[in-house]
């Protein structure tokens, strides 16, 4: 699934291409939405929220999607060659004189009044790339259920907005814990440095088209995500795998068993396959 930093480029390439122009193209490719349109309106602005895309427009409308696992928003000049997938994976097109935002398999897409956004967006916790971005608040999000696995509650859009399973991970790596540390045990030097940490990671990665928390170690991108089995970069242990429930859904989670202390499951696997983002 496309996390904070990836949403926000989708965001920033719509902006770009949308912002300030009057739609002259509107085609809703759902049932629902089947015989709304846009046309004439202009477009005021493309705004993230977390994982979640707000487009506005005149007349007090918003459009909202949601990339899940495998939506994207693709934009295209004037005559170019429509290339994010078959035609009948288009959900939305949205055109300008010389633009076309074109969502592919977008699988939540719905027009509201900007006025009812909180019905979609209100149940977030802070944007750590918002600018309602609250550090305390999110960790104090994060330390209400204390039993809850690290991993997990950081998965939890309700405590902070834009992580995602790449972060998870990596962040987990860097404190130096597992992901299935329960909160509350947390010793009070990482927890204290989570949030301000997890917040520079997606910021220096917002604008890079591969995402990148190691620094350029060793020229490696990312410390533990997808690179089961190979070396952890600090102790050359095998780094593992092993699915985490979110409360939804299993998702691949890594570490490396000797620089992260805690709990981790026995079923551990030494294989993995890696993952790059989508937007």
């Amino acid at each position: 699934m496309p996390e904070g930093d990836t949403v926000w480029q989708a965001a920033k390439r719509l902006h770009d291409a949308l912002a300030g122009q009057t739609l002259t193209r509107s085609d809703f490719r759902v049932p629902k939405y089947a015989t709304a349109d846009l046309t004439g309106r202009r477009v005021l602005d493309v705004t993230p929220r977390g994982k979640h895309l707000l487009t506005r427009v005149e007349g007090g409308l918003t459009v909202h999607s949601h990339l899940r696992m495998d939506g994207s928003w693709k934009v295209y000049a004037d005559g170019q060659r429509w290339t994010g997938g078959p035609a009948h994976q288009i959900r939305l097109i949205l055109g300008t004189a010389d633009r076309a935002a074109v969502g592919y398999r977008l699988p939540v897409l719905e027009l509201l009044r900007t006025a009812d956004e909180q019905r979609v967006v209100g149940h977030l916790g802070p944007d750590l790339l918002g600018p309602d971005w609250d550090p305390d608040r999110a960790l104090a999000n994060l330390l209400r259920d204390p039993a809850r696995p690290l991993g997990e509650a950081l998965l939890d859009q309700r405590n902070l907005a834009g992580i995602g399973n790449v972060y998870k991970s990596e962040l987990c790596f860097l404190l130096g814990v597992t992901p299935w540390l329960p909160v509350g045990e947390l010793p009070a030097a990482p927890a204290a440095k989570l949030p301000a940490l997890a917040q520079r990671l997606l910021e220096a990665n917002r604008e890079r088209p591969v995402r990148r928390t190691t620094g350029g170690h060793r020229g490696q991108d990312l410390f533990v995500y997808g690179r089961a089995p190979r070396p952890c970069p600090r102790c050359g242990t095998s780094i593992r795998v092993a699915d985490q429930g979110d409360g939804s859904r299993d998702r691949p989670t890594y570490w490396c068993p000797v620089c992260q202390a805690g709990p981790a499951p026995h079923a551990a696997r030494a294989t993995g396959t890696g993952r790059r983002r989508t937007a």
